[in-house]
């Protein structure tokens, strides 16, 4: 069944975007400008048609065929959004992750810093704030801060998420944690459910950060994301972070999460037979910790 994914990566209309080309076959993103607190009016559209996989069994990697679109239309409130933040920290926590002869302890810290940057960046127009008045040194000063009141909830999934949100409680205040542990079988590549921390059901507009740092297949996001919305929370009060993506989990959840924003490092063209993202970082877990 043919079907059409479209991600719309937002930059200001005073920027000319560079279309960046991944490896075979083109997967064109356009870099989002994060500086801006502002949307602007005409976003570019990154349309990724679906129609026809190209399954290659004996290199060992899953492809997408793709197309650009940049027609100037609204952005829909029921598309997924992929940002894709272009900050030089970024792409440099990113390199220090692929690099394979980055030690455990440098790399668990590269992790937990470009998480840092992703969350700063997913949480730019979101938080919600309350304003006041307060005393300074040399006078009566109007303040703004984030509202304590509001639920915001931080769910890494385990393992691994566990060091790409460990920096979460340093820059997002008031802040709970619900740990989330899935496992993937490596022969089947589904997952299963191994610790449940969730409530019952989350407070009336919360927002959600949940972190994953590889969305590769799709499978363990598309789990996790089922049995958070199970708890009375909407596709649109998730936030989802990841170190890397690929098209295959991005299809998925651009079908079943329609509104769900996705911040992630870099996306990366294809996943091989195991599951895994090419080029990629290998398994984050174990390099994070070791085992």
């Amino acid at each position: 069944m043919a079907c059409r994914i479209n991600f719309n990566l937002r930059c200001p209309s005073s920027h000319t975007p560079r279309f960046v080309p991944l490896k075979n076959p083109t997967l064109l993103i356009p870099p989002f400008k994060p500086h801006s607190h502002t949307h602007p009016s005409h976003p570019f559209k990154l349309s990724i048609s679906t129609s026809r996989w190209l399954r290659r069994r004996h290199m060992g990697f899953v492809t997408v065929n793709s197309h650009m679109a940049t027609e100037e239309k609204p952005i829909s409130d029921d598309r997924m959004l992929v940002f894709v933040p272009p900050h030089p920290l970024i792409k440099h926590w990113i390199s220090v992750l692929r690099n394979e002869q980055t030690p455990c302890p440098i790399f668990k810290n590269a992790m937990a810093e470009l998480g840092r940057l992703l969350m700063y960046e997913a949480s730019r127009d979101w938080l919600p704030t309350v304003t006041g008045e307060i005393q300074s040194p040399m006078a009566i000063a109007s303040v703004e801060f984030v509202d304590p009141r509001e639920p915001l909830a931080i769910i890494p999934i385990l393992r691994a998420g566990l060091a790409l949100a460990e920096h979460a409680s340093s820059i997002l205040p008031a802040t709970k944690t619900y740990h989330l542990g899935l496992s993937r079988d490596e022969e089947t590549l589904l997952p299963s459910v191994y610790l449940n921390k969730l409530p019952d059901k989350f407070p009336e507009g919360s927002r959600i950060f949940v972190v994953d740092p590889m969305l590769a297949t799709g499978g363990t996001i598309v789990a996790a994301l089922n049995l958070i919305k199970e708890r009375g929370v909407d596709n649109k009060q998730i936030k989802v972070i990841s170190a890397l993506a690929a098209p295959p989990a991005l299809q998925k959840l651009s079908e079943k999460f329609p509104g769900l924003h996705v911040y992630t490092g870099i996306i990366d063209p294809t996943v091989n037979e195991k599951g895994f993202i090419i080029p990629g970082l290998g398994d984050a877990g174990d390099r994070s910790y070791g085992t």
